[in-house]
């Protein structure tokens, strides 16, 4: 039997009151209603019969319905206990899907998926999307491509350039581990409620090999938070956040050919790692 599109409004709406489901404002729900969304989500990501795909808060299934359609296996990971039951009626007979109901933030990715490669699908919560996507970069699986929904302020903050006024440490992190692009936005009316914001869906190929290679990876880091824990200061004085002595900084500044008088917005991220290796040299830590 030919599935109905979760997608359509009056589906959503039908799914939400045969089950009595409410929306979690604590989760931060806000379920898609609209196909040419889930079809450029799915088209973004180039999903295939091939792939494995880990999703992120699939809800009731609107977006996990495209990637299955598409042919890919689907492990849908879900915090709210009230959907994994609603996902196995409205998914009923997609055989490529597995249901896990737990914390993303808590879950054994390897454990569930093995070594194969995977990607990356997801229409997240604002409230937790950027922990969510550093957990994910950070923890070094082998994920080839997120594509993911934010708010379209946290998107435009991932793909910020140096010398833009929003270009921070959100901007430096996401693209040490990957290339970011914003693929196309989403108007409130896409959804269900509306939310008070525009969001956008952003693609983020995820590096094979690195192209910046700092040394020491904590230390890129912290240097990175130094520099931009306090925006208005020059690179001479916030850098002191690392707890070392000005003389220190003066002289890993000067070895690094950057003028101390910059600030941290105006950083490349090579920059960032030749800083960080000349900190690194010092061995102050």
């Amino acid at each position: 039997m030919e599935q109905p599109i979760i997608a359509k409004r009056e589906v959503t709406r039908y799914i939400l009151k045969r089950f009595g489901l409410h929306m979690n404002k604590k989760l931060g729900q806000n379920f898609l209603v609209d196909e040419d969304v889930v079809h450029g989500v799915v088209d973004a990501a180039e999903i295939n019969e091939n792939d494995v795909v880990l999703e992120i808060g699939p809800g009731i299934g609107t977006l996990t319905q495209g990637l299955l359609e598409a042919g890919a296996e689907v492990f849908a990971v879900e915090l709210d206990k009230r959907l994994p039951p609603i996902l196995e009626h409205t998914l009923e007979g997609y055989d490529k899907l597995h249901i896990i109901n737990a914390d993303i933030l808590k879950t054994d990715i390897k454990a569930l998926i093995g070594d194969r490669p995977f990607k990356v699908a997801a229409n997240l919560p604002y409230y937790i999307t950027t922990p969510i996507i550093m957990y994910l970069l950070e923890a070094k699986l082998p994920i080839t491509g997120l594509v993911t929904m934010v708010q379209k302020e946290v998107a435009e903050r991932m793909t910020a350039i140096p010398g833009n006024k929003i270009y921070g440490a959100l901007s430096v992190a996401v693209q040490y581990y990957s290339h970011p692009q914003i693929c196309f936005d989403v108007a409130p009316q896409s959804f269900m409620p509306k939310p008070e914001v525009v969001s956008s869906v952003i693609l983020c190929k995820v590096y094979d090999e690195r192209p910046i290679k700092p040394i020491d990876e904590k230390m890129f880091f912290r240097v990175v938070k130094a520099s931009f824990g306090q925006r208005r200061k020059t690179l001479s004085n916030s850098l002191g956040n690392l707890g070392v002595a000005k003389e220190i900084i003066k002289e890993v500044l000067e070895e690094s050919a950057i003028d101390g008088k910059r600030r941290g917005e105006t950083l490349s991220l090579q920059e960032f790692a030749v800083l960080a290796d000349n900190f690194s040299k010092k061995q102050f830590i």
